[in-house]
């Protein structure tokens, strides 16, 4: 598998086909089909996860996050990104670089 590109702004990003996800009391459990391996989220990253299934940018999600939740947008912002960026390395979401693309 080849390694994921760095997740900016800019990137446009969705879930991958090959997974199975539930929603657990507010939280999620997704399952990536091609590993075999599970992942959990919080609530907030649920939220981030169900904006995943319509392929969006950073960008936006962290614009809904905003108007749902009282947070600092630099803490909102470094928190996004850090987490789209780990399920990329572990092979949930496809990120595209509209810079590169």
């Amino acid at each position: 598998m080849s390694q994921p590109s760095k997740v900016s702004n800019s990137s446009t990003v969705k879930a991958i086909p090959d997974q199975v996800s539930s929603d657990l009391a507010g939280e999620a459990v997704i399952l990536n089909l091609n590993s075999g391996v599970y992942f959990g989220l919080n609530e907030v990253g649920a939220r981030i996860w169900n904006l995943l299934q319509e392929q969006t940018t950073a960008n936006d999600i962290q614009s809904v996050l905003l108007e749902e939740y009282e947070v600092e947008p630099e803490q909102l912002h470094s928190d996004t990104l850090a987490l789209v960026q780990k399920l990329a390395s572990v092979g949930l979401v496809e990120v595209r670089d509209e810079a590169t693309a």
